[in-house]
């Protein structure tokens, strides 16, 4: 089969790895049909790195997907050849103190879709997983739908993290990616009435305006905390900072009111944040930090397939696979009015 790897700093291309086998009884093994581009993949193409997660090159990454069963293992049950399924791009132990205690989003023996150290990415023709990570979609959630349910359970679980009453609450979101954007339907999906939006992308503050948040503004003209404090003289009651900048964690602080909550989804390029110790002591600010999602895919599929939740406007750009470093370039340099591209795997 074919793979796209990495092989150094924006260096990608096709190459030919070994077919994967099923293992195991509990195995499915998947065709992909389409992968999106996340923002953490581009920190690997572009800086080789995560924190403390290094590209040992060459590596495959990718890891929202969707699939077509192209066979399955003598014990599973939960889908059949020929179903295409969202993919749960993270495996649990089941059995660690993490996953005891219901997080198996940080489970001590997590292995995560091209996550370096933990396994192979997605983009690939083919890819093994176990039954439990394939999520069966009704039959009129297309490719490209069911892969974003990955980026949708993220925001998913963002929005209820805080585990605050959405009914009346003032709060925001800054960064208009398609996690913010991810943030912003599962908001309104869960009850929130008014989420305001800042970005620096001029293009994507249109495509929140259109999908729904309640006021937009460039995050680096005139002064959006004015302007918000204007429309909420309290302040906020919650924060999403979805895009990894200090900038926004700075706004994000003075926008809060007192005992309001600042929800950090963005993945900066640095090792290190800071904050001014003496605006959050005195305001008690609370900090809550998301991993990924958890056990929030089937809940995001169900928001789209039962609650009517739309996520197809995100998807700007379609690649074909053997375009895929095209792609890649293509998101990060924001390039085209990119929001969210996705790597067709059909000829």
């Amino acid at each position: 089969m074919k793979a796209a790897l990495l092989t150094g700093l924006r260096e990608m291309g096709l190459y030919d790895a070994p077919d994967p086998v099923l293992r195991h009884d509990t195995d499915v093994l998947l065709r992909m049909e389409r992968v999106g581009v996340c923002g953490s993949d581009v920190h690997y193409y572009a800086t080789g790195r995560i924190g403390q997660q290094v590209v040992t090159y060459p590596y495959c990454i990718g890891h929202e997907a969707s699939a077509i069963v192209a066979q399955t293992g003598a014990a599973v049950t939960r889908v059949v050849a020929g179903d295409r399924v969202a993919v749960e791009p993270a495996q649990s132990c089941g059995t660690c103190d993490q996953c005891r205690a219901g997080r198996h989003h940080t489970c001590r023996h997590l292995l995560f879709l091209g996550t370096p150290g933990q396994g192979p990415g997605c983009l690939s023709e083919f890819i093994v997983m176990p039954h439990t990570c394939c999520f069966p979609v009704a039959t009129t959630t297309g490719p490209d739908r069911a892969a974003l349910i990955e980026p949708l359970s993220i925001g998913l679980y963002a929005a209820r993290l805080p585990g605050l009453s959405l009914s009346g609450l003032r709060c925001a979101i800054l960064g208009c990616g398609p996690i913010g954007l991810s943030v912003l339907l599962a908001l309104h999906a869960l009850g929130a009435e008014s989420v305001a939006m800042t970005d620096l992308l001029d293009e994507r503050l249109r495509v929140a305006a259109r999908a729904g948040a309640g006021w937009t503004g460039r995050a680096d003209r005139g002064d959006p905390v004015a302007v918000l404090a204007e429309r909420d003289p309290q302040g906020l009651d919650a924060v999403w900072e979805c895009c990894g900048q200090q900038d926004a964690l700075d706004q994000a602080v003075a926008l809060l009111k007192p005992g309001g909550t600042l929800v950090i989804v963005g993945i900066p390029e640095t090792d290190r944040i800071s904050f001014c110790i003496d605006t959050l002591r005195r305001k008690e600010i609370r900090l809550l930090n998301v991993r990924r999602q958890n056990g929030c895919v089937q809940a995001a599929l169900d928001m789209v397939e039962k609650q009517g939740v739309n996520p197809d406007f995100m998807i700007t750009h379609h690649f074909p696979f053997d375009q895929v470093k095209t792609a890649f370039e293509t998101v990060h340099a924001y390039a085209d009015g990119v929001v969210k591209a996705m790597i067709d795997f059909e000829p």
